[in-house]
């Protein structure tokens, strides 16, 4: 997917420095004996981290809540962290591409990607009025794809480290256990609130809102323009802008990691007309893990749909 002009670089020189200290320090060094887990950025490595618990480091290139992925430029140190790994985890689809650029010279190398194990049966299923014919690629906002993830995690570690494959197992069971507190949530939402329509300023959340049984009524001109970096239309603007400034929608859904002029504005209209914003993201808030993370994104559109209209 090709890089979006609007969002701003990633600081790519710095990232570097602090790569060069802390990912060649810890991605292949066996002094400890443990496996050394990669993961693109902190989504699949806070999935990697409740699978391998203490018997494996997990280390993730991108875990800077403000950098995005799409347009994410690897340094040498990311390069080496992902040779010198036992396991690379990644999301694919063409979301972390540098990741895949790097695994071209690597094809012996284990290695996970989550977009291949997308496990939603209605993941190709079309939101009315909208043409999905390319799978959304945001797969960890689907449960199901989330969950196979972190048994093939375990699966791997397993084969990596025989001696602990029941302690990988076992996590991976708990973790499931709580990627079910996000699907009833979610279920609650579709059984409350059928269809609720709402708008994203990004498809970021499809599959939250598949989910949920919510409608994405956004513009699909607009959505296109913004996954594919150029400038929306003057008509799908004002669509959207008329979309939240009337009370046909019950929430926007807002990435808080991709702010400009345009997606203020929209928030802005919303606010100003009582409806809710939802922030969602690409890579976890600082302090927290996955299965917190996705509780609370599911939570924060419930509260937002059971608002009085």
């Amino acid at each position: 997917m090709p890089a979006r002009s609007r969002r701003s670089a990633v600081a790519i020189v710095a990232a570097a420095l602090l790569m060069t200290v802390g990912l060649t320090g810890c991605a292949g060094d066996s002094d400890d004996g443990r496996i050394h887990v990669v993961a693109s950025t902190n989504v699949w490595g806070s999935v990697a981290e409740a699978v391998a618990g203490p018997d494996a480091e997990v280390t993730s290139i991108i875990d800077d809540p403000s950098a995005d992925p799409h347009s994410y430029e690897s340094s040498p140190a990311d390069a080496a962290a992902v040779i010198d790994a036992d396991l690379v985890v990644f999301n694919g689809g063409g979301y972390d591409e540098f990741i895949e650029k790097i695994l071209d010279s690597e094809p012996d190398k284990p290695t996970i990607e989550a977009f291949a194990a997308l496990a939603s049966s209605d993941a190709t299923d079309s939101h009315e009025g909208h043409d999905n014919s390319s799978v959304n690629e945001h797969v960890w906002y689907d449960m199901p794809t989330v969950q196979a993830v972190a048994e093939q995690i375990a699966d791997k570690l397993a084969d990596l480290d025989p001696d602990r494959a029941a302690d990988f197992h076992s996590r991976a069971a708990s973790f499931a256990g709580q990627l079910y507190g996000v699907t009833a949530i979610t279920a609650q939402i579709a059984t409350q609130h059928p269809g609720a329509p709402v708008v994203q300023s990004e498809p970021i959340a499809y599959y939250l809102l598949q989910a949920a049984g919510a409608q994405d009524v956004t513009p699909q001109d607009l959505e296109n323009a913004i996954e594919e970096g150029t400038d929306p239309s003057p008509n799908a603007v004002a669509q959207t802008r008329d979309l939240l400034a009337s009370s046909s929608v019950r929430a926007l859904l807002w990435n808080s990691q991709t702010q400009d002029k345009l997606t203020e504005e929209f928030r802005k209209v919303a606010q100003d007309n009582g409806i809710p914003v939802v922030a969602v993201s690409e890579t976890l808030p600082e302090g927290t893990d996955f299965a917190t993370w996705q509780t609370d994104n599911a939570q924060h559109l419930a509260d937002a749909l059971g608002q009085p209209r």
